[in-house]
């Protein structure tokens, strides 16, 4: 006989984020299926690295988390400059008709969105520090 548990399942809350990484996670999201469709000749080149960028941004917003406001500031500057740079890069991608103007839109608007986020948390976190 098998016996069955009749425990209730418990489940836990996703762990809560960043609003600015939140954000970032929803753009990301919308990037893979960008990611997926680009053409070969990008996909491989522009669309690897705006992926490597994106992934590194989400890496030190994420470490900026967990530290002091001391330490916070060079991680928030990383993220700023790949995000920066990954728009550029996306911005190539749209220029080329790699991705037409409405997939452009929709991966550039949460990215901008994250821009101005990580803007305000640099700027914060310069006026704190003096």
């Amino acid at each position: 006989m098998i016996k069955s548990n009749s425990h209730p399942v418990k489940s836990t809350p996703p762990p809560q984020l960043l609003p600015v990484l939140e954000k970032l996670k929803s753009g990301y999201m919308e990037w893979i299926q960008l990611y997926q469709i680009l053409p070969k000749y990008h996909r491989y080149t522009l669309g690897q690295k705006i992926d490597q960028l994106l992934i590194e941004t989400i890496e030190a917003i994420a470490q900026a988390s967990f530290l002091s406001k001391d330490e916070k500031h060079p991680y928030v500057r990383i993220a700023i400059r790949k995000m920066d740079t990954a728009k550029v890069l996306l911005l190539i991608l749209w220029e080329s008709k790699s991705i037409d103007d409405k997939k452009y839109i929709a991966i550039s608007v949460p990215f901008d969105e994250v821009g101005r986020m990580l803007g305000g948390w640099h700027g914060q976190l310069t006026r704190e520090h003096k």
